[in-house]
C-alpha cells in the first residue's frame, strides 16, 4: 500500500527503516488519531514535499497537522 489514509487532517511521512516513525504511528494507533501515512520508501515522489517541510533533510517521521508541523518524534528523527 502506498498510502493509508486513515484521516486526512494528519499526515504523517514515514520510512519502514526509521524506528521513530514506527514508535510515531504506534503512538497515533494507541491514542485512537486517525492519520494518512506517507511512506517515501514507496513514493519517492514525496520527498521533494518531505525537503520542504525540513527545510532540505531528509528526516522522519514528519508529522503535519495543519499549519503545525512536528520533525522527528519526541524530539528524536
Amino acid at each position: 500500500m502506498l498510502q493509508e489514509t486513515k484521516n486526512p487532517s494528519i499526515i504523517i511521512y514515514t520510512h519502514p527503516d526509521c524506528g521513530y516513525s514506527q514508535a510515531a504511528k504506534e503512538e497515533l494507533d494507541q491514542d485512537n488519531i486517525a492519520y494518512t501515512e506517507i511512506d517515501v520508501s514507496k513514493v519517492p515522489e514525496a520527498l521533494s514535499e518531505l525537503e520542504r517541510l525540513t527545510g532540505g533533510e531528509r528526516i522522519t517521521p514528519v508529522i503535519v497537522e495543519g499549519d503545525q508541523i512536528t520533525v522527528g518524534w519526541g524530539g528524536l528523527g
